[in-house]
């Protein structure tokens, strides 16, 4: 069972939250881009616990790169699943999904779109960082 105590910041607001039992690290902020940023960040967090709102297959990615040994999500999709268990992570979820959909709520979310046919966890991490500068550059 996933360290119970890391869901807590998930119901205070916090989107991800991480933890190896003695520190804890929160992340506001929407999507994928806290555990994005913490991936480029090159901080080490092999073997901590993780809590997330949403696990989708591009998350799966990052968590596999960053090492952690477990993952909790309020929403995960099947295919996140699959991934993190193959990968030796525990994995558990509030809700299973089959996709990640948009905001919008009107397809598939681009970040899944990016990272989908990638199986190799270092080239997603690319698609992710060149997907969010894409949406970065029509917003802005």
């Amino acid at each position: 069972m996933i360290n119970p105590g890391i869901r807590k910041y998930l119901a205070c607001g916090c989107t991800l939250a991480l933890t190896d039992g003695r520190a804890t690290v929160t992340y506001g902020g929407s999507g994928i881009s806290p555990l994005y940023e913490l991936y480029r960040s090159g901080r080490d967090i092999r073997g901590w616990s993780a809590a997330d709102k949403i696990v989708g297959r591009a998350a799966a990615m990052l968590y596999l790169l960053l090492g952690v040994r477990e993952v909790y999500a309020e929403v995960m999709s099947e295919d996140a699943l699959t991934l993190l268990r193959r990968g030796g992570v525990c994995a558990e979820y509030g809700t299973l999904c089959r996709a990640i959909v948009n905001r919008a709520g009107t397809g598939v979310c681009p970040m899944e779109r990016a990272v989908s046919g990638i199986d190799v966890p270092e080239e997603a991490a690319r698609a992710i960082g060149a997907e969010l500068a894409r949406l970065a550059r029509r917003s802005g």
